[in-house]
């Protein structure tokens, strides 16, 4: 079964782009392995919460990114 796993911060997508997330890696999984993948694909979007993420040994905030939370945030 394909799977794939997307970790995003906290807050940073609209239900509407968790969707496309979830549309568009089925379709690329389809589109290398066929269309047999579309049924068994697992596509997995989990929300980090601020600051349990960083890159090059530093923990990073939205507020250090000057990151804006979208509107109409929520569970897809």
């Amino acid at each position: 079964m394909p799977f794939a796993n997307f970790k995003v911060p906290e807050k940073t997508l609209t239900p509407e782009q968790k969707e496309e997330i979830v549309t568009r890696t089925t379709e690329l999984y389809v589109e290398i392995y066929g269309e047999r993948a579309r049924d068994s694909t697992m596509v997995l979007v989990e929300e980090v919460a601020d600051g349990g993420w960083g890159i090059s040994g530093n923990v990073l905030t939205l507020a250090m990114l000057g990151e804006a939370t979208p509107t109409g945030t929520g569970d897809a």
